[in-house]
Formats: structure tokens, C-alpha cells, sequence
């Protein structure tokens, strides 16, 4: 636990430090370069650091232990984050789309950029593909649906960057047009990823179950276990990055109460080895009936 701290405060401190280095460059550069796209990539780098900190927040919460008020643990709040998060990503994007369609409408406003944007364009790629490779390194080996999510930002911001090169591009080849409508392709970049998000939010909010394969997989593993004869029930819900397992299983006829508290025991303590994400196995045990034999 101590560890995924140091590494949640580190995903942290990149994230917020890196876009607010990024969010000034690139309004300077938009500002003074005459390009409108650099300036909606700096505002939608500025709203990855309020994301970050969402991310933060949201981690941090949904690791505190159980509680009498939330004896099921608080993983349901990353939910929330990575739903916030996503909610915020696609309000940039509309944004961006929004600041597009406004110069496409009024093109004599459209301004042909200088060579500083296209800069900070490039450098702004190469930063948050970094970011974004380096977040989601840690976010997959956390399992953590809200840094996910922040990594996506880090992913969007780079895809907006690249949308920005091209279009300031092809605007100081004398196609200005191009650069809001480079805003447009970023734009439903960018609500793409949101939708994503919010819906594997809304999954593991709802108790959604988990995929077949998964399923297919821990049914396969609990069935070659000392013990068990079948399983007559396997039921999994998603709760925040854990996942709960209802289970009922045949055992032999006639064995002790002990004996089948045992096997109990062994595959609710094997499943929570073999499944790391599985918090929780709630299981009943049926007795195999007996066959009858006709002569």
C-alpha cells in the first residue's frame, strides 16, 4: 500500500507540473504565434491539471479501508473520479469543437500563425505521449480506472497537438481554413475517449458483471479445485476496480460441516490469490445428490 502511495503522489506530480509547463508555453506560443488552435490546446492542457487532480482525490478515497458507514469499502469512488474526469474531457472537446465552428462561421478572423506555434506543437506532442506512456504504465499495474483516465488526457492533449501541427501547418501553406478545422477532427477525437470513459465508469458503478471471458476463466480454475464436483452458480459484479463473486458449488454427500468449511475456506482463499481484482468471494455449498441405480 505504501508503495502504490509513492507511485499515486509520482503520477501526480508529473501530470500537474508537466501541464502546467505545457499550458503556458503553448498560450504563449498561440498567443503570440496567431493560432487559434495552439491557444485551444493550451486551454485543453490546462484542464488536464484539474484532472490529475481529480484522478488524486479520487485514488487516494477509494483506497481508505472499510468502515461501519461503508463496509463494502469505498472503490466505488474512483468510479466517480474517472466519471468527473470523463464528463471534463468531453466538455474540452466541445470546447475546442465550439472554437472551430465559430472561425469556420467568420473566417476573415482566421489568422495566419508564424512558426512558434508549430513549435510548441511538437514539443507538446512529444511531452504528453510521454506522460501518457507513463501514466498508464503505472495506472495498468495499479489497475486504477481513474489514472486511465488520465493518462487518456495525456493521449487527447497529444492527438490535439498533432491536430494543431497539421492545421497551423497547412495555414502557413496558405490554407488558413485548415487550422479550426483541425479543431473539429480534435474535437471528436476527444469525445470518443469521454465516452469511453464514462461508460466503463457507469459499468463498475452499476454492478455490472464482468466479461465472459473472465468468467469463463474462474469458473475453469474453481472447478479444479480439491472438493468442488460443479459449480451450480457463478455471478461476479463489478465494484470500482474490485470485483465481488457470488458461487455455488456441488461437494461430496455426507462429508463433515468441518470438511466442507474446508474446501470452502481453500477456494475462497485461492480465487483471492489467483484474482488479484477479486475482493470478495460469498459461496454456497450444495450436496451432490445421490444417484439412483435401476436393476
Amino acid at each position: 500500500m505504501k508503495e502504490q502511495n509513492e507511485i499515486i503522489k509520482r503520477l501526480s506530480q508529473v501530470g500537474i507540473l508537466g501541464n502546467v509547463f505545457l499550458s503556458a508555453f503553448k498560450l504563449f506560443a498561440g498567443i503570440f504565434g496567431k493560432s487559434g488552435a495552439m491557444v485551444s490546446d493550451a486551454v485543453h492542457s490546462l484542464s488536464d491539471v484539474f484532472a490529475t487532480l481529480i484522478a488524486y482525490i479520487g485514488v487516494r478515497l477509494s483506497r481508505q479501508p472499510e468502515d461501519e458507514e461503508h463496509p463494502y469499502g469505498h472503490e466505488r469512488l474512483e468510479c466517480v473520479a474517472s466519471l468527473v474526469l470523463g464528463l471534463i474531457l468531453a466538455g474540452t472537446g466541445l470546447g475546442i469543437g465550439y472554437s472551430g465552428i465559430q472561425k469556420l462561421l467568420h473566417p476573415e478572423s482566421i489568422q495566419v500563425p508564424t512558426l512558434l506555434p508549430l513549435i510548441a506543437a511538437i514539443v507538446s506532442i512529444a511531452v504528453k505521449e510521454g506522460m501518457y506512456r507513463y501514466t498508464m504504465h503505472y495506472a495498468r499495474i495499479m489497475d486504477s480506472a481513474a489514472f486511465k483516465a488520465d493518462a487518456w488526457h495525456h493521449r487527447s492533449d497529444a492527438l490535439s497537438s498533432v491536430g494543431s501541427f497539421i492545421g497551423i501547418g497547412l495555414a502557413r501553406l496558405g490554407y488558413p481554413v485548415m487550422d479550426p478545422i483541425a479543431s473539429l477532427i480534435i474535437c471528436a477525437l476527444i469525445l470518443k475517449v469521454s465516452f469511453d470513459i464514462c461508460k466503463d465508469a457507469l459499468d463498475k458503478m452499476l454492478d455490472t458483471s464482468c466479461d465472459h471471458d473472465f468468467e469463463q476463466k474462474l469458473g475453469a480454475f474453481i472447478e479444479q479445485q480439491p472438493g468442488v464436483e460443479h459449480i451450480d452458480l457463478l455471478h461476479t459484479r463489478q465494484f470500482g476496480s474490485k470485483i465481488y463473486v457470488d458461487l455455488e458449488f456441488t461437494v461430496r454427500k455426507g462429508i463433515s460441516l468441518v470438511d466442507a468449511h474446508a474446501i470452502a475456506e481453500d477456494v475462497h482463499r485461492r480465487v483471492e490469490q489467483r484474482f488479484p481484482n477479486v475482493k470478495h468471494v460469498m459461496i454456497h455449498m450444495n450436496p451432490a445428490e445421490e444417484k439412483v441405480h435401476s436393476h
